[in-house]
């Protein structure tokens, strides 16, 4: 099934700009305006020039950030800031990360081209929505400069554990590069030329369906700009016909999936009472006195029913409302078209059963953002309905990994914004020049 073939990725030269941490950033899609005006000024050369180069006032046709991003990123290769791989290469990539309370995990997955297939080849598999106006942004980037910057990261499944002994055999040797990125994580990169061990990963892949965990607009965005130089005369044997990806075995034990928090806001009408009431249809619901960290109890609360389909629900008091589904038959009776896989998600539980039947917040809605706003933090999630920016908010338990195999198998895509992987594979390690 998954074709994945060695190329000659484009590195940074590190005699020439010194310090990676001073030059890799985190995926375009993450990274806050003020965040993008620090990495501008951290280092010239920083990877933010290329992946989400500074939009100005004067920006027209001819002068606008896709055109100063194309000339930059011509002036870095030509100047050696950027210099090819002596010989095509996969990558082994890792990264060695710390969560809040204190457990280290870690992660090893392949970073190679992946031929491109529609969605319904089955070959790879997507779980989420996407937004027309990142795609249309991804797609001028990418037609400007006739590259890949940053991977899509995907999930395979090896019960045999083949593909992990490949990983264990190459990961005994010294990392070629290593480094510790500016948010304290850890990233180990080894440079894979060896023919013998390139045709022993490509034959484990054959096999494989991989499932898009993070990076479905640079996906669809790459399926669109090869048909567009498809459509010009270009062959199927170049490389714009397949996309750099990170893969990862669904069953490594460093995996990590936040939730990805709903703040709502702007409604005509909001009253807790009348709200709560309505919640009674179909959930349980405890009023939890709180005391001075509302966002950490929340969490704790959430924690201690991970088996459940559970809410927290805040109003902006000293208290906050614990929700557990009790009526799952509303679910078969609201999405009889979907799979049992999607009904059973908490994010469409609190996409149908609440945001929609309490509120009337529909698909449209949710994906214009109009009255809802999403944040991974559960401390925002909380303060920013205390200082009355939001009417309320919900905090969610993480999606489960199987969940995602399940709904992408079931050919569904989850609501926007159902998983956050952590961490972000770092963009700027390696990059993909299609011509």
């Amino acid at each position: 099934m998954a074709h994945i073939i060695p190329f000659r990725g484009l590195r940074y030269n590190t005699e020439k700009i010194g310090d990676l941490s001073l030059v890799c950033t985190p995926p375009y899609d993450v990274i806050s305006p003020a965040e993008q005006e620090m990495y501008v000024g951290l280092h010239p050369n920083n990877f933010i020039r290329l992946e989400l180069n500074p939009e100005l006032p004067t920006d027209n046709e001819t002068d606008n950030r896709y055109t100063r991003t194309a000339k930059i990123f011509k002036d870095w290769i030509d100047e050696q800031v950027l210099v090819y791989e002596k010989e095509p290469a996969i990558y082994l990539y890792e990264e060695i990360f710390t969560l809040k309370n204190g457990e280290t995990k870690s992660f090893k997955g392949f970073m190679t081209l992946v031929e491109l297939a529609e969605f319904s080849k089955k070959i790879v598999l997507p779980h989420e929505e996407t937004l027309s106006k990142a795609k249309t942004d991804r797609f001028n980037l990418m037609c400007a400069t006739d590259a890949n910057f940053s991977q899509v990261y995907c999930l395979y499944m090896d019960p045999k554990k083949t593909i992990s002994g490949i990983i264990a055999d190459i990961a005994a040797r010294p990392a070629d590069v290593s480094f510790t990125a500016r948010d304290g994580v850890i990233q180990n990169l080894w440079v894979v030329t060896d023919s013998a061990t390139i045709a022993a990963v490509q034959d484990c892949f054959a096999d494989k369906q991989l499932f898009i965990a993070d990076g479905h607009h640079r996906y669809e965005t790459a399926l669109a700009y090869r048909d567009k130089l498809r459509s010009e005369g270009g062959s199927e044997d170049e490389l714009f016909n397949y996309i750099m990806m990170v893969l990862v075995e669904m069953d490594d034990p460093g995996l990590v999936v936040f939730p990805t928090h709903r703040m709502v806001g702007n409604l005509d009408r909001f009253e807790e009472a009348d709200v709560v009431e309505k919640l009674k249809r179909h959930f349980a619901v405890e009023k939890i006195a709180a005391s001075q960290n509302i966002a950490q109890e929340m969490e704790n609360s959430l924690e201690a029913n991970l088996d459940k389909t559970a809410f927290g629900f805040y109003t902006g008091k000293d208290y906050y409302y614990l929700l557990t589904l009790e009526d799952t038959a509303a679910m078969d009776a609201a999405l009889p078209d979907k799979s049992a896989a999607y009904r059973g998600l908490d994010v469409s539980v609190l996409h149908t059963l609440i945001l929609g039947e309490i509120f009337g917040i529909d698909m449209e809605n949710m994906a214009n953002q109009k009255n809802l706003t999403y944040t991974k933090q559960a401390e925002e999630a909380v303060s920013e309905v205390a200082n009355g920016t939001f009417q309320c908010s919900f905090l969610l338990n993480p999606t489960k990994v199987r969940e995602i195999k399940d709904v992408s198998l079931a050919g569904e895509k989850m609501p926007q914004k159902s998983t956050y992987f952590y961490p972000k594979i770092l963009s700027g390690l390696v990059m993909n020049k299609f011509r």
